[in-house]
């Protein structure tokens, strides 16, 4: 069986026949040449019009189309472009079905290479199919920019926002979900994260699929909680299970700390060494060795122990069932937050009462959004991020997470697929 015709089966291109297959190159590194020409009769398309015109003169010297490679050889398309004189556009180059504007890769091989780019790294992936890195981001940012441009942004009911630090300084970008049952994907990043960039959103968004929106899952910064409130104000704003955990966790480890550094100010025996984990991690997660070292630290009378203890009994407010018995459950704890004469946990509860509102809103929404969404995304980001060891620029960072993480749709008339 001929190359010929396989391509022919696999990428036919309406107008131009495969003439033939040449090999090329050296021993080390060879190529082939697929020739095509026009069919017999055919005339040249406007790339300005689109429409079919007579020629204007003969074709230049041929030029090469990279093409998808075959067994790790590269494989150029070899054609010597037409100009066409056109009423309405003038003299243009044709049209070629395999290509479009002056870039030398063809379709193929840009959907090609941004499929593995999802799986690799650029550079692997430029490695592999011996081409730069310069040329995987223009083929991903091509797959990226024709995805949002066909991507359909309507149905979309539940959304989550979260920012994702991405540079050294501070520098973070506001990304949001959306996290509906059967829909899970990324539909928007803005630099920073303030009210400015969280507005693009709802911009982009327009104000009719805005109002549609029934859910929103955020953390408690203010400028999140401001635009939610001003764009989305029919919406049951929610806080992320995630965010009122990590904070918990963050006043355990505090207190923990702060106790270390006082029992060896004393010098007294510091019993809390290596007991990090010990402290944050649930019951049923702790080994058999952790357990028994555990029962004997809450034998000793220790701030590091009531925080310990604390949290354990907040597990208890998700248990719940309806709203108002959270609202009891939580005014009970955070009484006793605020008598626990630990500052962090004083912290912590002055916050819930300050979002009790939002964080009530939990059982209103439970199971309506794919809750726990939100952090995988975020998750999910930041190992591309680190896949690519950094980015260059903030352009690159969002070609790479929409490309990663918006589900974006390829063309219909890809007539195969690689992955």
């Amino acid at each position: 069986m001929h190359l010929e015709y396989i391509l022919r089966r696999l990428q036919p291109q309406p107008g131009f026949v495969y003439a033939k297959v040449e090999w090329a190159g050296s021993r080390v590194r060879p190529h082939l040449r697929v020739h095509l020409r026009p069919r017999s009769g055919s005339r040249g398309i406007c790339s300005g019009c689109c429409q079919k015109r007579p020629g204007y003169d003969a074709p230049g010297p041929p030029r090469h189309f990279t093409f998808v490679p075959l067994w790790a050889i590269t494989v150029f398309f070899v054609y010597a472009m037409r100009r066409v004189d056109c009423p309405s556009c003038g003299i243009k180059v044709e049209m070629v079905p395999w290509t479009s504007g002056k870039t030398q890769s063809t379709h193929a091989f840009v959907w090609f290479v941004a499929s593995w780019a999802r799986v690799l790294s650029w550079k692997e992936t430029a490695r592999r199919f011996r081409s730069s890195w310069d040329t995987v981001f223009r083929c991903v940012e091509h797959a990226v920019r024709w995805g949002l441009e066909h991507r359909n942004l309507d149905s979309i009911r539940c959304i989550g926002v979260d920012e994702l630090a991405w540079k050294k300084g501070h520098k973070y970008l506001t990304l949001v979900y959306q996290i509906d049952h059967g829909r899970r994907r990324l539909l928007h990043i803005a630099e920073k994260r303030t009210t400015a960039s969280f507005n693009t959103f709802f911009d982009m968004l327009g104000e009719k699929r805005s109002k549609a929106i029934l859910f929103v899952a955020s953390d408690m910064w203010r400028a999140f909680l401001g635009v939610i409130r001003k764009r989305c104000s029919l919406a049951i704003h929610v806080l992320d299970r995630f965010h009122v955990a990590q904070l918990l966790s963050k006043a355990v480890d505090t207190v923990r700390r702060d106790e270390v550094r006082g029992l060896r100010a004393t010098g007294r025996q510091v019993v809390l060494t290596k007991t990090r984990w010990l402290l944050l991690k649930r019951p049923k997660n702790l080994t058999r060795k952790e357990r028994v070292r555990l029962r004997d630290l809450v034998a000793v009378n220790l701030r590091s122990v009531r925080a310990y203890l604390l949290k354990e009994q907040f597990q208890h407010f998700w248990t719940y069932t309806s709203v108002a018995g959270g609202r009891r459950f939580l005014k009970r704890w955070t009484t006793m937050a605020m008598r626990s004469r630990l500052p962090p946990f004083k912290k912590f509860a002055k916050t819930l009462r300050q979002h009790q509102r939002e964080l009530l809103n939990w059982f209103l929404a439970r199971g309506r959004f794919a809750a726990g969404a939100t952090e995988g995304f975020n998750n999910k980001a930041r190992v591309t991020t680190r896949k690519a060891y950094g980015f260059r620029t903030y352009e690159h960072a969002e070609i790479a997470l929409y490309h990663a993480l918006g589900d974006l749709p390829e063309p219909d008339w890809l007539t195969h697929r690689f992955c």
